[in-house]
């Protein structure tokens, strides 16, 4: 639903909203968000080389590292919050490789 909601800002700069959803969502969620889909972006990116591979682990390592923590942290504050909770139901648990 954001990721529409972003899509919409980026494709029809030109209109104007009463209201900007992404405004009411607490800062922690949208930096969360922000975060979370770069990594999941570059997830799922193709190495097709050498310099892609670094490219991509550097940048994998920047956005992924601490989200399955901060998900976790961000689901239990955010457990009465509806609207937070189904924005958050859309990414995976656990993406970062254990220990």
């Amino acid at each position: 639903m954001l990721r529409f909601l972003l899509a919409l800002l980026v494709v029809v700069p030109c209109c104007s909203f009463a209201s900007d959803p992404v405004d009411e969502l607490p800062a922690d969620v949208v930096t969360f968000i922000e975060r979370r889909d770069l990594c999941d972006h570059f997830r799922g990116e193709e190495p097709y080389d050498e310099e892609r591979r670094s490219f991509l682990e550097k940048n994998i390592i920047e956005y992924c590292t601490g989200t399955d923590r901060r998900l976790a942290n961000l689901r239990q504050k955010y457990k009465q919050n509806p609207v937070v909770m189904d924005l958050l139901s859309g990414y995976e648990e656990v993406i970062e490789p254990t220990k």
